[in-house]
């Protein structure tokens, strides 16, 4: 078997998508998410210009060797670009297999180790009446797990709440589904972090008082405070009992988490801007973190991430991955598969796509009581309507960022 073909497609159906097609002499075709949010462009002409040329005629099934071709063969490595484009090939690749094994890809990755996999959603509100509306509407949609994020008095738009104010031309568009808004320039948003680390306990007192002690919450504090910082939010969340605090502070300095360590038994997930197995080294080998939060699609695919979490699971360190929308189906049926394989699964975050985007992708998987299932069909269980892709064009976006009240930019 040979590649005969390798497309690179963009579509826009609710936001923006980067999808390889690669195809076989043989008609089997496989599909890869390169999707980077608000940098699509970047990861389109690394693979088209350099990726592409090198993948005709080449044998499909050596997936390995042709990771290793393209981490070690481009000589830089690393890096959200390389690493999205090298993403879509492995995926794409490991879609040709299961097709010509004719078996859905989680039996080529060991078969299954659970029957489904729990996933959370997404709840918001500026106010905590709006936060318990948005609690009971995630339930009633069948979450079991839910992540709580809110509002800030005194702070006009930060990052996670659904009922966000968006950009003209952005309307009617669920502001924590799409914070990438379409337009020429990012979004502004501010921020105060004294005023968050003393609002953010109350609420999830509240919650807890509202829905009781069972229900597993977890919270995103998005990059945007300092080790200290974090520690003191990690310290003073322990009576509400989270399953987990994400991404607390900033990680690329990776022993800033022993201090967050040292002051809160809440439990952490690291990592959906990591890329490598290198951004982990020192937060898997010296326990510091709870749950690896990458994702697939940016962490050059299957058999990189796989290989993390493996190493992951010699720690007690278990799966929790990026899951929002700007993964596209694609990338979520490869999330799936793996999930489904691996011993040391957690959790797998879960925002459902739009209307138009399941147009766009046909999927097979399933959602059912809580638990998402990537389904039996040979390969990753999701097919591309080119036609239909066609129909939305790429359009300009960029993700918002932050400026304290002294107009320094912040992490967002």
């Amino acid at each position: 078997m040979k590649i005969v073909a390798a497309d690179v497609i963009v579509t826009s159906p609710n936001r923006n998508f980067v999808t390889l097609k690669i195809t076989t002499d043989e008609g089997i075709t496989g599909l890869g998410d390169a999707t980077l949010n608000g940098r699509e462009l970047s990861v389109v002409a690394y693979l088209r210009e350099h990726v592409v040329p090198l993948l005709i005629g080449a044998d499909p099934h050596r997936i390995e060797d042709m990771w290793q071709f393209l981490y070690r063969g481009a000589y830089w490595r690393r890096g959200p670009v390389t690493m999205a484009a090298i993403a879509a090939v492995d995926v794409a690749l490991w879609d040709i297999k299961a097709k010509a094994a004719g078996m859905p890809l989680y039996q080529l990755l060991g078969g299954a180790s659970r029957t489904g996999l729990l996933a959370y959603g997404h709840a918001s509100g500026k106010t905590n009446e709006e936060l318990f509306d948005s609690i009971r509407s995630h339930q009633e949609q069948g979450y079991r797990a839910i992540r709580v994020q809110t509002g800030v008095p005194g702070l006009k738009s930060i990052y996670g709440i659904a009922s966000n104010a968006t950009l003209e031309g952005n309307e009617g568009v669920r502001y924590d589904h799409e914070p990438a808004q379409r337009g020429a320039r990012p979004a502004q948003e501010d921020w105060d972090t004294r005023a968050y680390l003393r609002h953010v306990p109350t609420v999830f007192e509240a919650v807890r008082n509202e829905f009781g002690p069972e229900l597993p919450l977890l919270h995103d504090a998005h990059h945007r405070m300092t080790p200290i910082q974090a520690a003191k939010l990690g310290k003073s969340l322990e009576p509400y009992d989270l399953f987990w605090l994400e991404d607390c502070t900033p990680a690329e300095n990776q022993e800033a988490l022993r201090l967050v360590r040292q002051h809160t038994t809440t439990p952490l997930a690291i990592g959906e801007i990591f890329n490598t197995v290198w951004d982990y080294q020192q937060l898997i080998r010296e326990q510091l973190i709870d749950y690896v939060r990458s994702a697939v699609t940016h962490t050059g695919g299957i058999t990189h991430l796989k290989k993390v979490l493996e190493y992951a699971a010699q720690y007690q360190i278990k799966s929790g991955m990026h899951g929002p929308t700007d993964i596209s189906p694609v990338g979520m049926a490869a999330a799936m598969h793996l999930g489904l394989a691996i011993h040391n699964f957690g959790i797998q975050e879960y925002m459902q796509h739009g209307e138009r985007t399941n147009e766009v992708f046909q999927q097979s998987f399933t959602w059912t009581d809580g638990y998402l299932h990537p389904g039996d069909q040979p390969g990753i269980g999701v097919e591309l309507d080119v036609d239909e892709a066609g129909k939305y064009p790429y359009e300009q976006a960029y993700l918002p960022y932050n400026r304290l009240a002294d107009g320094t930019v912040h992490d967002w």
